[in-house]
């Protein structure tokens, strides 16, 4: 039991003044569902016991406090900081949850779900006839993230590589690592009207201060199967640590796609092209099998 200066239910206020701290950061107006999951999962459980690291300048401190209401912020926290891997920004989850259009009753895979924080988050908007499937490729944090979600009966934690999952079909993906090119699991296993999240980036040439690789240049990518082909939205510029497992190994196209960042134009982006040929002169990046084009998809 952490020690802490508030009752239970004044955590619960300053869990409820966070959660609709973090929807305004981000300029959401109203999403019930999403801001009562942040009010109620207990951030504290999925960060192991204090002391806690904060991410700041580039590299990490200790959190001087074992207190629990001082993690209510929209802070990054260690999970292996070693590896650079983080409890991610709470504020930047809840834009991207909210433009994921999650469902009651929806089956969803998190791929890269650390110790299962957004795990629990997405459970309970799906509720409980809803499914999360979470994957994360340290087996360390999937034993963490076992524990954590295990008195949630709507999820499953699968030690194994992101690039694999899922493998049935899902209503949802949800990516927390930076990869050159969707897995062709997340491309293939969404339903009609399914929606992935996932971000694109190149890595840094050298490991980063804090730990791990992350992002030289990342966009997060909002990807929607309708009738006539995958829509895309660009939801923002981003630095993820980079993918392990399968999806580590360099694309070549990696140069292309440097260039295609350069440009400087990925939010004119509009629909992803997956095994068809790639419109010529409509495309920001052309890959092996895929692209992203300017061209819309209509609904």
């Amino acid at each position: 039991m952490l020690e802490t200066a508030f009752t239970p239910q004044e955590l619960g206020a300053i869990r409820r003044a966070y959660a609709k701290q973090i929807l305004a950061v981000v300029g959401i107006q109203e999403d019930a569902r999403l801001e009562a999951a942040f009010a109620s999962v207990e951030r504290e459980r999925f960060l192991g016991p204090p002391p806690w690291t904060i991410s700041r300048g580039g590299g990490y401190e200790p959190l001087h406090s074992h207190d629990p209401a001082v993690l209510y912020q929209d802070v990054l926290l260690a999970l292996a900081a070693h590896r650079g891997v983080n409890n991610g920004s709470p504020s930047l989850h809840a834009g991207w949850l909210h433009a994921l259009s999650l469902r009651e009753g929806d089956r969803v895979a998190h791929i890269g779900a650390g110790a299962g924080y957004y795990s629990a988050i997405i459970a309970e908007i799906v509720g409980p006839t809803g499914h999360v499937l979470a994957v994360e490729f340290d087996p360390a944090l999937a034993d963490m993230a076992r524990a954590n979600l295990s008195d949630r009966s709507n999820v499953t934690v699968v030690a194994g590589d992101g690039a694999l999952w899922p493998q049935d079909d899902v209503d949802a993906i949800y990516v927390n690592f930076s990869v050159e090119r969707p897995a062709e699991a997340w491309i293939e296993h969404l339903k009609p009207e399914g929606r992935l999240i996932f971000p694109l980036g190149l890595p840094r040439a050298q490991p980063s201060l804090r730990g791990g690789t992350h992002t030289m240049y990342g966009a997060g990518l909002r990807v929607e199967r309708r009738a006539k082909g995958l829509a895309v939205q660009w939801l923002g510029h981003a630095s993820f640590v980079c993918a392990e497992g399968e999806l580590s190994n360099p694309a070549s196209e990696r140069r292309a796609l440097q260039a295609a960042f350069e440009s400087n134009s990925v939010e004119f982006v509009r629909s992803l092209i997956w095994r068809k040929p790639a419109p010529l002169g409509r495309c920001w990046f052309t890959g092996s099998g895929w692209a992203l084009s300017y061209d819309e998809i209509t609904p």
